[in-house]
């Protein structure tokens, strides 16, 4: 569990990055790499916000 914290913490410093990035960034193709790459980082970290929110979950017994 603690490598996908670790992970997670890893994706949010690259977003963070890309975004302070883009502003210095003047050619048109690079700047669309970067957003690019910001919806994709913050799509696998919504995905894996999911999934350790359901590894958190008490599992129902039947």
């Amino acid at each position: 569990m603690l490598e996908l914290h670790e992970l997670m913490a890893f994706k949010n410093v690259c977003v963070m990055k890309a975004s302070a990035m883009n502003q210095f960034v003047a050619d048109p193709e690079l700047k669309s790499l970067l957003q690019q790459d910001v919806q994709a980082s913050q799509n696998h970290i919504q995905q894996l916000q999911n999934f350790l929110s359901r590894q958190n979950q008490p599992q129902a017994s039947f």
